[in-house]
């Protein structure tokens, strides 16, 4: 099989998740990723698996003078594609989403193979519309997102979790591997694996705001923000516990450490917090197509297991207090964590492999 994934964890890390799972099953694997940075910092720790890089470009608007360079992009994505099917001998072909899938599955539906897609957010974006009718079976996370998928081939299979979180440390170990202390609340800010400018902005406002014989931070600010988050860290006052990185290969250890997060909405986010029961403060990212980011949002909000704070609402005066009034809510965060964890499906893996096994046959 070949995974097409890439351009951002999103769609990385569940691909990833369902190499994984082909692997265990005996059946070999090869992934296509983008040429982009966090692809090849997503990647290391997974030398047993094939990667392919490709270069993926956003199909722009149809009237736009860049559809020329998206055509001739897309034409040698596609005859590297065709090329990389055939040497492989692939059976089925399995796009994670965005534009990196749409060549790989084009290759493989004209060599006659089934092709699949996943969709992990509420609401589809352009790549995922375009791909479905390359498709054989869309696969969506949410149930609410296959209403925007017609011709009844929709299976709802959740959104695979990448294997490493799988492992669930104890808070202690957890809190160890960052260097901070069991006796404080912890405030996990991330941002996704490309981070979250504004509200690195408002945590590093913030930290000079939060009460340090109660409050910590754990903070994973993306490497384009990391060394003015870092500065930002380096003044708040010494008595505030913190630690700052620009990505964490060891999620499975900051979702353990922290009694709270903040970030955006992001399906795969929402799927790694549900797995770990960790409530949140969800700021959906508010240029996000058809705002799905919101959307996603929303269904974790009307059953309580989190927060939704518009960005625009949010400044230097209240980001703090809203949060210390929340991580001190403690019967607050024990419903809230309890409400995400029904919101876990932990063989979404499982079931995607199960629907290509059963089509290939």
């Amino acid at each position: 099989m070949v995974v097409a994934c890439g351009g951002t964890g999103g769609h990385l890390f569940p691909g990833i998740a369902v190499a994984e799972e082909w692997r265990q099953r005996g059946g070999e694997v090869m992934l296509i990723i983008s040429e982009k940075q966090i692809d090849t910092l997503a990647t290391e720790g997974y030398g047993h698996l094939r990667f392919e890089r490709q270069q993926s470009i956003a199909m722009p608007k149809l009237c736009s003078p860049k559809m020329l360079g998206f055509g001739m992009g897309f034409l040698k994505a596609l005859t590297h594609s065709r090329r990389l099917l055939k040497s492989f001998r692939a059976d089925a072909v399995l796009g994670m989403g965005g534009f990196t899938s749409t060549a790989p599955l084009v290759a493989g539906r004209t060599r006659g193979m089934p092709t699949f897609i996943h969709e992990s957010n509420a609401i589809p974006g352009r790549a995922n519309l375009l791909n479905a009718r390359f498709s054989t079976r869309v696969l969506v996370g949410f149930e609410a997102c296959a209403s925007h998928f017609s011709g009844g081939k929709v299976s709802v299979v959740g959104t695979p979790l990448r294997p490493s979180l799988a492992a669930t440390p104890n808070r202690e170990e957890a809190l160890r591997h960052f260097g901070l202390r069991p006796d404080r609340k912890t405030l996990l800010v991330m941002g996704g694996s490309q981070g979250a400018r504004r509200l690195n902005e408002l945590t590093g406002l913030a930290l000079a705001r939060l009460p340090a014989d109660r409050v910590q931070v754990l903070h994973i600010t993306g490497p384009q923000d990391f060394e003015s988050a870092e500065k930002a860290h380096r003044e708040a006052p010494e008595d505030l516990t913190t630690s700052v990185v620009s990505f964490c290969a060891r999620m499975e250890q900051a979702l353990s450490a922290a009694d709270l997060a903040v970030c955006r909405s992001g399906a795969s986010t929402l799927t790694e917090l549900a797995a770990f029961g960790l409530p949140a403060v969800l700021v959906p990212y508010p240029f996000a197509a058809h705002d799905h980011q919101t959307r996603n949002a929303e269904i974790f909000v009307e059953t309580g297991a989190a927060d939704l704070w518009p960005q625009g609402e949010l400044d230097e005066s209240n980001y703090a207090g809203r949060l210390t009034a929340l991580l001190e809510d403690g019967a607050r965060l024990t419903s809230m964590g309890a409400a995400m964890s029904r919101f876990a499906i932990p063989d979404a893996s499982e079931r995607i492999c199960d629907l290509i096994a059963t089509t290939i046959g």
